[in-house]
């Protein structure tokens, strides 16, 4: 059906006659074959995940402060990388292409001078520069205070202070533990132990970064602090549990100190790491050893040698990875490669969904503090992952498994498939939505709490997520009251201009591309207001080039949304969201088509440097590697599955 929005272009310009059938088959087999040749030997996808590059840099002073040394050769490998990534003005960025960030800057000026950069060298000086026009570390957020109070660079007495008594509170409780994001939940276990125990790794003269203290030494809480709401709150809180920590007479501290201890331990996975990324890993490990465990304990032997298998490298650069991402690139090239043709019975299709039925949870988490309606199922993003199963993930998976020739193991597929929609079901929020991986986690005072600048508390509904869930639900039907409560939450959650926020992807293309296709996959009209509206949206947001752009920056200034330059897999998700709304054969998808095969390279993948991807809104991003291949041929392949002219 041809759109009105579209009906006024039914000449295709001469530059869209690039568009062709030929083509089209062509970079989809390129695409296919190249996917296909990612596959590991044991039948899963994964890609590079990159942050920025205070990850990395952050290896050398945890691998100082864990052994007390580091080795040469990955010392040298990982600052030849951070430097690769500063900026003209002497900053590091929180993502490619953007400003320089304060945080990153000062924690990656640290590094630099723990493994051996002197303050005079140039780049270090204009490093310098940055940090003290942006106010010196007193600016910085919570987290990087705390890193450098680890290495005696900052006053331990400057810095929030977590009670660990909070152990003792039941997740039933008003607060607790358990209404903190489950990112944040594990780093801020480990976080009460180390603001108890304040510990010290001495470190070198020649790394002090007391040159990044203004004059004023102006700290950002005393600046922002106020006496009422919840901010007063908590900083008056702290203020009242460091005047506790002083009197000799502290009841139940250290069984608090044991329970935190042991909750930790309890915590880590398989692999070594605390819910299978850097953050609450670093932090569990710096805890474990602050109350005096040995670095040979088996903890914290398999801890260090867990984040050795998230390091990447070659012959000049190293790069410490955030977290992997194998489930969900699986997956996903699972969905893209059955879309370009691939038989429902190959080899790649059949090793990966045997791979992913291996990694099926089916031990209770954290999640069943506040949910114990419902039996464990579905999946986590990460290698290994047994407390933190994610609906994102659990929503994916199943579309991957779904229609492939298993033979025996089918009954296992449909156990599998049927376990993790019930988990999911049992997930929704009472709003309609889906969150990431907790059910109602919406306490909103707790987004003031002082480690909140940089670690989202929260895990909040999100359109992106709750699409991915009516996708799958669109294929296996008979969820109608669930289906009914997430389509009215998705418009509720719809911005006026049509689009949709972003939560896990750069932003409203991703949030308004994969929404649109959750819809479809339910049967919504593409003649309805509210979906015409989205493509209203998407249509003026095309670049000049055919592509669609967008840079992290909208997540502070909204205003942004829907400009930036044009990358492989934004353009991507918005021709998914054309193309689920009845617009393939109109003149934004066709431009958008061409901009993909014209910039497509020889071995089938495309240049991606941007990120894409979001970790904490407004602090972390993520550029995933595989999205620049498996998204744009997803779109390449739905697009010509459906009835659109060719030349």
């Amino acid at each position: 059906m041809k759109d009105v929005i579209a009906a006024a272009s039914d000449k295709i310009s001469g530059e869209d006659s690039r568009v062709s059938r030929a083509r089209l088959d062509q970079a989809i087999a390129r695409g296919s074959a190249h996917l296909v040749s990612l596959q590991q030997p044991k039948g899963y996808w994964v890609g590079e995940l990159e942050a920025d590059a205070s990850v990395t840099a952050g290896y050398i002073p945890l691998m100082y402060w864990m052994t007390g040394h580091v080795d040469e050769t990955r010392r040298r490998k990982a600052v030849n990388y951070i430097l690769s990534k500063q900026n003209q003005d002497g900053s590091w960025p929180s993502y490619f292409g953007g400003r320089g960030e304060l945080n990153v800057t000062v924690q990656v000026y640290f590094a630099l001078k723990l493994a051996g950069k002197a303050a005079e060298e140039p780049i270090m000086t204009r490093a310098k520069d940055f940090v003290l026009a942006h106010g010196g570390v007193g600016r910085c957020n919570t987290l990087t205070k705390v890193w450098l109070a680890l290495f005696g660079q900052y006053d331990w007495d400057r810095t929030p202070t977590v009670p660990v008594e909070m152990m003792f509170l039941p997740g039933w409780y008003p607060i607790s533990i358990y209404d903190f994001a489950s990112w944040s939940r594990e780093t801020i276990v480990a976080l009460m132990v180390i603001s108890d125990k304040k510990p010290v790794c001495q470190v070198p003269a020649s790394a002090s970064v007391n040159e990044l203290f203004s004059e004023e030494r102006n700290d950002r809480a005393s600046v922002s602090d106020r006496l009422l709401g919840w901010d007063g709150f908590f900083r008056g809180f702290d203020r009242l549990t460091k005047m506790a920590r002083k009197s000799p007479f502290q009841p139940g501290h250290r069984a608090a100190l044991r329970r935190a201890e042991r909750w930790i331990v309890e915590h880590q996975e398989a692999d070594g790491s605390w819910g299978g990324i850097m953050l609450p890993w670093v932090y569990s490990l710096m805890a474990l050893k602050s109350l005096g465990y040995d670095p040979k304990h088996p903890v914290i032997e398999k801890g260090l040698k867990g984040i050795q298998g998230f390091i990447a490298e070659d012959e000049e650069t190293l790069r410490l990875q955030p977290a992997t991402s194998p489930v969900w690139d699986t997956a996903w090239s699972m969905i893209a490669l059955r879309a370009s043709g691939l038989s429902a019975a190959s080899d790649a299709l059949i090793q990966g969904a045997k791979w992913l039925l291996g990694e099926e949870i089916s031990r209770p988490g954290d999640w069943r503090v506040k949910n114990r309606r419902v039996s464990p199922g579905g999946w986590a993003f990460e290698f290994d992952n047994d407390v933190y199963p994610d609906i994102d993930d659990t929503a994916v998976v199943p579309r991957a498994l779904l229609g492939l020739d298993l033979g025996p193991e089918s009954p296992h597929r449909q156990l599998a498939v049927e376990r993790a929609l019930r988990w999911s079901l049992a997930m929704q929020c009472d709003n309609g939505g889906w969150a990431a991986f907790d059910r109602n986690n919406n306490k909103t005072f707790l987004e003031k709490v002082p480690f909140a600048d940089f670690m989202t508390p929260l895990d909040p509904t999100s359109p992106d997520v709750t699409a991915h869930m009516l996708e799958v639900l669109g294929d296996v039907k008979g969820h109608g009251q669930s289906v009914k409560r997430a389509i009215a939450y998705l418009r509720r959650q719809q911005n006026e201009d049509g689009a949709w926020y972003g939560r896990w992807g750069v932003n409203y293309i991703y949030g308004t591309g994969l929404t649109l296709a959750g819809l479809r996959a339910v049967g919504e009209s593409s003649d309805s207001e509210y979906i015409r509206s989205a493509v209203r949206w998407l249509n003026s947001h095309q670049n000049g080039d055919g592509g669609w752009g967008e840079t992290c920056e909208t997540y502070d200034d909204p205003t942004l949304r829907g400009t930036g330059s044009s990358t492989a897999s934004q353009t991507a998700w918005a021709l998914i969201g054309l193309i689920a709304s009845g617009q393939a054969s109109g003149v934004s998808a066709r431009k958008g088509i061409g901009y993909l095969l014209d910039s497509q390279k020889e071995d089938g993948s495309w240049r991606e440097d941007y990120f894409t991807g979001t970790g904490f809104p407004r602090a972390f991003y993520l550029r995933y590697d595989l999205y620049r291949t498996y998204f744009p041929l997803l779109a390449l392949s739905q697009y010509r599955d459906e009835e659109t002219p060719f030349d």
